[in-house]
């Protein structure tokens, strides 16, 4: 059974074991005493705590955990101790003595506030790929102007889940180089108004370092090309996603509005929404419904993409994380019960047959028939569905059109000719359909010997687009 400490470090609280806080107290009296004198000092002592905060986060799993002695070591060994660097004002001129060769750093993708100009954006990644800022700032333009604003989205979402770089130790891990005393400590001296020289005169050396050491054998060399096509396929994979994620949230912002907007003003295309809906859900509750049912997937797909390429995104957060997912399931819900209202709206089929027989002049031996349109629905430019469509009648009200008219001529049993009119819809149930069968207008007319049948059928436009047919069959 160990004792426990409760320590702030760099405005952190951690839980840590007594001996392994005795240990890391004398660590850090030990730098103290190192810079005690040294310019800047205090900054220095500052982002050396603020280094070993962030190291210990990375080891800690939850609040909970208690740091031990061995991640006091571990951060240790990252660190460095004081004596093995010459802290003086010599340091530019004289290398630190190592006991070993310096772990390569991996680059972290941070928002460089130094060189910014708006966000740091684009100054953050041009130390992480190696581009000059000017030439991303033009390709940010360019998407936004060429792709419907898709470089202005992509940096938007760039400056919020990017973090910036402030303190010491994240500019040095923007940079690419190690994080321990002696890195800090230059910094602070030297400022970062020639960091990028610096850095670069840095790497070329080690390049040519391991170029002159050669001791690299053809199995390192091959192992180190296949990391690098898994690395190349991974952007790859990353940047697509990004694509795919950042396209389909575009269109589906883009068509939300749209269909809003469409709604506000009546504009004709909305109407097949009325035609078709069965529930009493508004066209922008299920555009928003789809909106976030189809977004939310995409959106997580984009952050995907991004943390595939950014080994250090800022993370969302578990609260948006299961907000959004909670928003998705209620999306899905909301859309499967509407589906189901929907198509229950065609479970059932109902017929009414009206039949009249046909009384002509005596002495006549030769039936004429003839189809008669309608000029008033003919002449409207009208959008439909399944060959319903929306007109208007000579009172101005708004009817379900249909010149889609089946007709059949048949022997009659008898001696007396008649007609018979087949009318059929859809409905939730039985009596449903046939109420909405008995609704649909179909007329006829006989002069003379002179059969008139209407090439088209009508019906109110709250019935809605319930597959109405009309059968005419003349005996």
């Amino acid at each position: 059974m160990n004792k426990t400490v409760n320590i702030n470090l760099a405005n952190i609280l951690f839980h840590i074991d007594e001996k392994a806080f005795n240990k890391l107290q004398r660590y850090l009296e030990s730098i103290k005493r190192s810079f005690a004198g040294t310019t800047g000092s205090d900054e220095i002592i500052a982002d050396i705590e603020s280094r070993i905060a962030e190291l210990f986060q990375e080891k800690v799993e939850n609040d909970r955990q208690v740091i031990t002695l061995k991640e006091v070591d571990e951060v240790i060994n990252v660190m460095g101790q004081p004596e093995d660097y010459m802290v003086d004002e010599d340091i530019f001129e004289d290398e630190p003595r190592r006991t070993g060769e310096p772990r390569q750093r991996i680059k972290k993708l941070y928002r460089d506030i130094d060189n910014k100009y708006i966000g740091g954006v684009c100054a953050g990644l041009e130390h992480y790929l190696g581009l000059d800022v000017i030439w991303l700032r033009l390709i940010f333009i360019i998407l936004a102007i060429f792709t419907g604003g898709f470089g202005f989205i992509a940096y938007i979402l760039l400056w919020i889940l990017v973090p910036e770089a402030v303190t010491t130790s994240q500019k040095l891990d923007m940079r690419g180089e190690p994080v321990n005393i002696s890195n800090i400590e230059k910094k602070v001296k030297e400022g970062f108004d020639d960091v990028a020289d610096k850095v670069k005169s840095v790497d070329y050396e080690k390049v040519g370092n391991k170029v002159k050491s050669g001791g690299r054998t053809f199995f390192d060399a091959l192992g180190d090309i296949i990391m690098f096509l898994f690395k190349v396929f991974g952007k790859f994979i990353g940047i697509l996603l990004i694509i795919i994620g950042a396209a389909t949230l575009i269109a589906l912002f883009v068509g939300l509005f749209t269909v809003g907007i469409l709604d506000i003003v009546h504009i004709p295309g909305i109407d097949f929404y009325d035609m078709v809906n069965s529930t009493s859900a508004p066209v922008w509750l299920v555009s928003l419904l789809c909106f976030f049912a189809v977004g939310i997937p995409f959106f997580f797909l984009l952050y995907l993409g991004l943390k595939i390429l950014v080994t250090n995104l800022q993370s969302i957060g578990n609260i948006a994380k299961f907000s959004l997912l909670g928003l998705w399931l209620l999306s899905i819900i909301g859309l499967t019960v509407l589906g189901i209202q929907q198509a229950s709206a065609h479970a059932f089929n109902g017929t009414i047959t009206v039949k009249d027989d046909l009384n002509f002049n005596q002495g006549t031996d030769s039936l004429r028939i003839s189809l008669r349109s309608s000029e008033l629905y003919e002449d409207q430019e009208n959008v439909g569905i399944n060959g319903m469509t929306i007109a208007y009648d000579e009172n101005g009200d708004r009817i379900l059109f249909n010149d889609d008219v089946r007709f059949d001529i048949r022997k009659s049993e008898d001696s007396i000719a008649h007609i018979r009119i087949r009318k059929d819809a859809d409905g939730s149930s039985f009596s449903a359909a046939r109420d909405r069968a008995s609704e649909i207008n179909y007329n006829y007319a006989t002069t003379g010997n002179t059969l008139l049948l209407d090439n088209f059928h009508t019906t109110d436009a709250k019935n809605k687009v319930r597959d109405q047919e009309v059968r005419v069959t003349v005996f």
